[in-house]
């Protein structure tokens, strides 16, 4: 009678969505050596660029058409400009499938995701609280890369306004807050990306695979991206979009591209997280 009693006192005072809290989980991320890796990776890029451009000179076209490389060192805008275009079609793919991808199956790689769901947290809210915490570690990487780029570049080639290859410029203001816009595209374009490695990091226990797995795929994106003989099929690829953003740092914004490819990213994005949701939630967890 007195088991019975504890049991439904237990029972009464629990409450699911005090189960795992974002802050214990964001802290335990942390902790980890690859978050402190991938940070300090991105922290690191605005330094080596500044020290090739010293080495090597400032950049060369080589020839008439100027690009936004070609700008690196005019202003520090320019500089963070810089970091972001050299930086969107890989570098900052591998933190986002990494936070995303490693969460779910390095608990099951650890044989501790069975204990937890036997805490009790629900499944859904296990997986919430990882993928909350595995996109918004990625948003801070994203983040992270243009602000140390900035303060870099600054130090280096000075204050300035965004200087424009095609000709002109952006006054500071408003430099900073197309560049706001930029980092926000970026992230919302490498939430396919998210996607897929949070999805496979439910399907299994090797924390390698999910991440390997999501860029792996991502590469393939890009590669069917560049085959022309698809034609307009290019246009339902989330890569033929993942540049749209340079519309955004010209004399007039354009926003089309990034529309559609906000479009096709988000569509992507919520069906693998459903998938992952659901396949997880009937899942036979042994690990």
């Amino acid at each position: 009678m007195s088991t019975l009693t504890e049991r439904t006192e237990v029972a009464s005072g629990y409450r699911a969505g005090r189960t795992l809290p974002l802050r214990v989980e964001l802290i335990r991320q942390l902790k980890r050596r690859r978050t402190q890796v991938m940070f300090g990776i991105l922290a690191v890029l605005p330094f080596v660029l500044v020290a090739a451009f010293a080495i090597g000179g400032e950049p060369d076209g080589g020839g008439d058409r100027i690009t936004l490389m070609d700008t690196a060192t005019a202003s520090g805008t320019n500089f963070a400009a810089v970091n972001l275009f050299v930086s969107a079609g890989f570098l900052l793919v591998i933190p986002v499938a990494l936070f995303c991808g490693d969460t779910v199956a390095s608990e099951a790689s650890w044989s501790s995701l069975r204990y937890l769901l036997a805490a009790p947290v629900p499944r859904a809210r296990l997986l919430w609280s990882k993928l909350v915490v595995g996109l918004g570690l990625s948003l801070a990487a994203m983040l992270l890369l243009p602000l140390v780029a900035l303060a870099v570049g600054t130090a280096a080639y000075g204050w300035g306004p965004l200087q424009i290859p095609t000709g002109g410029s952006l006054d500071t203001g408003t430099a900073a807050q197309r560049l706001v816009v930029v980092v926000a595209y970026i992230f919302v374009s490498q939430l396919v990306t998210a996607g897929l490695a949070f999805w496979l990091s439910t399907k299994t226990d090797a924390p390698l695979g999910a991440v390997g797995g999501a860029v792996g795929l991502t590469i393939v994106g890009n590669v069917l991206d560049a085959v022309t003989a698809l034609g307009d099929w290019r246009h339902f690829l989330p890569a033929h979009w993942q540049f749209a953003w340079a519309d955004a740092v010209q004399p007039r914004a354009e926003w089309s591209g990034m529309i559609q490819g906000t479009a096709i990213s988000v569509t992507y994005a919520l069906i693998l997280f459903a998938l992952a949701f659901r396949g997880f939630a009937r899942k036979d967890v042994v690990s």
